[in-house]
């Protein structure tokens, strides 16, 4: 039974790590495509958002019904989607330029299925693995996730660059087919309805109970506030790395890509260690030290002198390490609170708040990075996340999970 869940993991990880990779070829490639043939900040700027808010709009709601339908066949219906549509602009690409409103109702599309296939994967995660080894697979997951990341963009460009934009399309189809199949081998058991639920079935019913079932666990609650709080002032860095090499330490493209890249290889390491140390170490204590490690080196970072570029290369190495630390515990944490029946419900909820609360970070962080300079939001970055993670460390019980009476019932 022991190597059964692991082969199974094996298999669906396999998938997951291709269908990631192209979807993140995609991704790049697409924004490449418009900046090189349009160049317009506008038009860049409506791709991001037609790739991004119905995942994070339709995942407020989507759960009712990842908890109705069967996950394995939400997955691979989610997967077929994004299959089918991006076959469908590969084709029009192949043809001939679409017309820009084209291209964005197929992101539209693109994201409005990933709203459905990641609370699926999730939440059908703790139907397969032993409850003590979800911080593992975790950890297993993280690095798939960051290998794909690391990988897509310079992927995507240089299929974009040998032949076009409608071969990463066509690769991205590939991709998803493969993550079907692949799931199509693992068996994963349905999970069970609530016989209330599944004898009238009501949405708005079955949403609040989704929702009275998440503000039940308080320690679930209070780490979801932190990692919105966390969201705020973190996912600004995305975009400020390749500023801060640029201004701060006067460099080029090529000294951006050495940061990135460091970053990257941090969070593969990142993910290992999570597997290897899981059983080891508490989740909180997990949370609590990824919290430390990434609010210190930014911190850190804002205080570098223009000259110490190879010290900004390592801070960015241990940030991305400890990244995975955080996200695969609290994933984990999540997965183990909460019934089966709920799974979705919760983890679509919590993944929409803490993608909706990315802009306000954006949208507070462009104004003050132009009057006060990139280290300012590092250094200001850094010091609330080091006091998110010290508050956890110094209040363990209150983000420790004791008692759950949702998954007793």
């Amino acid at each position: 039974m022991h190597k059964k869940w692991q082969r199974a993991f094996m298999m669906i990880f396999t998938g997951q790590l291709f269908s990631i990779l192209t979807s993140s070829m995609v991704q790049f490639a697409v924004l490449w495509h418009l900046t090189a043939t349009i160049g317009s900040a506008s038009v860049l700027l409506l791709a991001g958002l037609a790739a991004f808010l119905p995942q994070a709009l339709f995942g407020l709601f989507v759960g009712v019904w990842i908890d109705r339908w069967n996950r394995k066949i939400t997955m691979i219906a989610a997967d077929g989607v994004i299959a089918l549509f991006s076959l469908l602009l590969g084709l029009y690409f192949y043809l001939g330029d679409p017309a820009l409103p084209v291209v964005f109702s197929i992101l539209v599309i693109r994201s409005a299925a990933s709203a459905f296939h990641a609370p699926a994967f999730q939440a059908a995660i703790p139907l397969i693995a032993p409850e003590d080894q979800l911080t593992r697979v975790a950890g297993w997951q993280q690095m798939v996730f960051s290998v794909s990341s690391i990988l897509g963009p310079a992927l995507g460009i240089a299929v974009y660059s040998a032949s076009s934009l409608g071969a990463v399309l066509l690769l991205d189809v590939a991709g998803a087919v493969f993550a079907c199949a692949m799931l199509i081998r693992v068996k994963i058991p349905p999970q069970q309805r609530d016989s209330a639920e599944a004898e009238s079935p009501s949405f708005l019913r079955e949403f609040r109970s989704g929702w009275r079932a998440f503000v039940t666990v308080k320690p679930i609650v209070r780490l979801t506030v932190i990692t919105i709080v966390f969201s705020i002032v973190f996912t600004p860095l995305a975009t400020l790395f390749p500023l801060m090499t640029f201004r701060h330490f006067g460099l080029g493209g090529y000294a951006a890509s050495v940061v990135e890249a460091a970053f990257g290889i941090g969070m593969i390491a990142g993910g290992a260690a999570l597997s290897f140390f899981a059983g080891k170490i508490s989740d909180t204590a997990f949370v609590s030290l990824s919290l430390i490690l990434i609010g210190l080196t930014c911190l850190l970072s804002g205080i570098l002198p223009s000259a110490a570029f190879a010290g900004f290369v390592a801070l960015s190495f241990v940030m991305g390490g400890a990244a995975p630390l955080f996200n695969g515990p609290y994933m984990a944490m999540i997965q183990k609170a909460y019934r089966p029946e709920q799974l979705g419900r919760v983890l679509s909820l919590v993944t929409s708040l803490t993608m909706l609360s990315s802009p306000i970070g954006l949208a507070v962080a462009g104004p003050v990075v132009d009057i006060y300079g990139v280290p300012f939001w590092f250094l200001g970055s850094g010091i609330v996340i080091v006091g998110l993670g010290a508050l956890i460390r110094l209040q363990a019980r209150m983000f420790r999970i004791t008692e759950v009476p949702e998954k007793k019932a």
